[in-house]
């Protein structure tokens, strides 16, 4: 099933493309989510005559690309963002998203998908890179800092990220140590088991409370005859 998204999804596509889904992801997934609508002629058309719009902006020679990327290697991008105290994002910052910076802010259009950078999730400091033509790339400066705040030097990013991904380790088992009574416990158990299958033969001193002399003998003796070997 074709549908047009409405926002950059990961692993599928980006905002404004027509793409191919499976019909049940699409119907119990990305439309109820307004992610994206069906994909009809009509609207189609309409997105590829966004996409011929934003060529005619882009760069068309090597010289021009050359021109763009100096342009773009004086900027710095900037998104505010809402964030955890751990500085991860309630959201992300895409390609479209600095694609549509780009051009809101500073009238550069570049092909979103020549931005080769996943989704930010996190806040800190990024190269961006982006490819405006065959050999021309060039690697913007983009900030992602928390809303109504400052962006920590990069020792506290890096503080902040590790004590993240510490949180998100499993705790680790917990050893059971034995105390000498479940010890004790144990051990008789295993010699009853061994005593029951025929591989321990009990001592005299064991039995010597409840059987006399003559009949811990013949107890012994029943043991041989079963093919028992006598301690």
């Amino acid at each position: 099933m074709e549908v047009i998204l409405r926002q950059d999804v990961d692993k599928v596509g980006l905002r404004g493309e027509v793409v191919s889904v499976a019909r049940g992801y699409a119907r119990n997934f990305l439309l109820p989510r307004g992610l994206a609508d069906e994909a009809t002629p009509a609207r189609v058309a309409e997105v590829r005559k966004v996409e011929e719009r934003r060529a005619h902006h882009e760069a068309k020679t090597f010289e021009d690309a050359q021109g763009v990327a100096e342009r773009l290697r004086q900027l710095e991008l900037r998104f505010d963002v809402k964030a955890g105290p751990t500085g991860s994002l309630f959201g992300s910052v895409t390609p479209t998203d600095i694609a549509d910076e780009l051009w809101t802010k500073h009238k550069v259009r570049v092909d979103r998908r020549k931005i080769a950078v996943d989704s930010i999730k996190r806040i800190g400091r990024y190269q961006v890179p982006i490819e405006l033509f065959q050999d021309v790339t060039v690697d913007v400066r983009t900030l992602v800092v928390p809303e109504g705040g400052a962006l920590p030097p990069e020792e506290e990013l890096e503080a902040m990220e590790a004590a993240e991904q510490a949180e998100q380790q499993p705790p680790p088992e917990e050893k059971h140590e034995l105390d000498l009574d479940e010890l004790d416990a144990a051990a008789l158990a295993q010699e009853a088991e061994l005593t029951a299958s025929g591989e321990l033969q009990p001592s005299r001193a064991d039995v010597e409370g409840e059987l006399s002399d003559d009949e811990f003998d013949r107890a012994v003796d029943a043991g041989t005859a079963d093919g028992q070997q006598q301690p």
